[in-house]
C-alpha cells in the first residue's frame, strides 16, 4: 500500500507549495484536489492544485505538472472533484457533470489512473427514485472514463451534515446496501468505490463485511477519523443532524479501528493507495502551519499500519 494524501486541505496554496510540502512530509502519492477556479461553496470543496481545462489546453503546463511531481519524488495517485452530480438544479448539474468529464480526460492526458468524486443525490427524493435518475447522467459520464481508460471512484460519504443537507444528503453510495443498488444500475467496472471507514463509524456499518463483499470494487481509500459525541448520542439519537453527535479527527483520535481496517484490506489482497484525509477543526487556526502538523501526525500514525 502506498501513503497518500488528499489536498483539498491545503487550500491557497499553490501547486508547488502544496507538492513541496508533501515531498518534505515523506508522502509518496497525492489525490490532488481539481475543483473549477472560483468561490468554495463548502468547506474543503473549491480547491484548485490542477486546473484540469488546462490540462488539455495547454501541453506545457501539463508537463509541467508532470514534471515537477517527479522532480518531488511524489506520485499524483488521483485526480479528485467532489460535488453533486445529481444536483436538482438541471443547469449547476451540467455544470458539474461536464467538469467531471474535462477531469476525467484531464488525467488520461496525464497519466493518473483514477478519479475520486460522488454519485451524488437529489437530497429531497428517495434513494429509488434517485437510482431511476443515474442512467441518464451517469451513462455518458462512464462512456468517457472507459474510453479514457479512468476508474471512477465514488467516497461513501453522505454528505449530510446539517439542515442545508437534509433530509437525504448529497450522495447516495453511502453503504454496501447502496453500492449493491447502484453497481446493478451502473455495471461499469470503471466505476468503484473509494472507501473511508470513518462514514461507517457512525453510520453504524460493518466496515470489515463490506471491505470482503466489494473486495473486486475497493479502487481507493481514505485514511480520515471521527470521533463519537456520546452524550450528544444519547441525548439526540441517530436521527440527529450527524455533525451534532460526532467530530471528523485525524486518524488514531477517534474510534475507527485502524489495525482491523487494514488487516482486512490486506485480507483482500489490496495494495493501492492510502490517501490521508484531515478535517479536524483542532488544527484549523489559521496558519499552514498547523495545517501541515496536522497531516504530519496522521502520517506519524499510520505508519505504522500502512507499508
Amino acid at each position: 500500500m502506498r501513503m497518500g494524501f488528499i489536498t483539498s486541505l491545503f487550500d491557497g496554496w499553490t501547486y508547488e507549495e502544496m507538492m513541496d510540502d508533501v515531498a518534505r512530509l515523506g508522502i509518496e502519492c497525492v489525490e490532488v484536489a481539481c475543483w473549477p477556479k472560483g468561490k468554495a461553496e463548502r468547506k474543503y470543496g473549491g480547491v484548485t492544485h490542477i486546473e484540469t481545462e488546462r490540462v488539455l489546453e495547454d501541453d506545457a503546463y501539463a508537463q509541467h505538472i508532470l514534471g515537477y511531481a517527479k522532480e518531488k519524488g511524489v506520485d499524483i495517485c488521483a485526480l479528485a472533484y467532489y460535488p453533486n452530480n445529481l444536483d436538482p438544479d438541471p443547469e449547476r448539474r451540467k455544470t458539474f457533470n461536464d467538469h467531471l468529464i474535462t477531469t476525467i480526460r484531464a488525467a488520461a492526458k496525464l497519466g493518473v489512473p483514477k478519479v475520486t468524486t460522488y454519485i451524488g443525490r437529489v437530497t429531497d427524493k428517495t434513494l429509488e427514485e434517485n437510482l431511476e435518475i443515474l442512467p441518464g447522467v451517469w451513462g455518458p459520464i462512464l462512456d468517457v472514463a472507459e474510453q479514457e481508460g479512468i476508474r471512477v471512484c465514488i467516497e461513501n460519504c453522505p454528505m449530510l451534515f446539517d439542515a442545508s443537507n437534509w433530509p437525504g444528503g448529497q450522495n447516495i453510495m453511502t453503504s454496501p446496501a447502496n453500492w449493491e443498488r447502484v453497481f446493478e444500475v451502473l455495471p461499469s467496472k470503471n466505476l468503484g468505490i473509494a472507501i473511508d471507514p470513518s462514514h461507517f463509524v457512525w453510520q453504524m456499518i460493518d466496515c470489515a463485511s463490506a471491505v470482503r463483499e466489494f473486495a473486486d470494487r475497493i479502487y481507493h481509500v481514505h485514511l480520515k477519523d471521527i470521533k463519537f459525541k456520546s452524550e450528544e448520542l444519547a441525548w439526540r439519537g441517530t436521527m440527529a443532524y450527524p455533525l451534532d453527535i460526532m467530530d471528523p479527527k485525524i486518524p488514531g483520535w477517534g474510534d475507527v479501528d485502524w489495525s482491523d481496517f487494514i488487516s482486512q484490506l490486506s485480507m483482500i489482497g489490496y495494495n493501492g493507495d492510502c490517501c490521508l484525509e484531515v478535517e479536524d477543526r483542532f488544527f484549523e487556526d489559521g496558519t499552514r502551519e498547523s495545517l501541515v502538523k496536522a497531516v504530519e501526525l496522521s502520517k506519524r500514525y499510520m505508519d505504522q499500519f500502512i507499508i
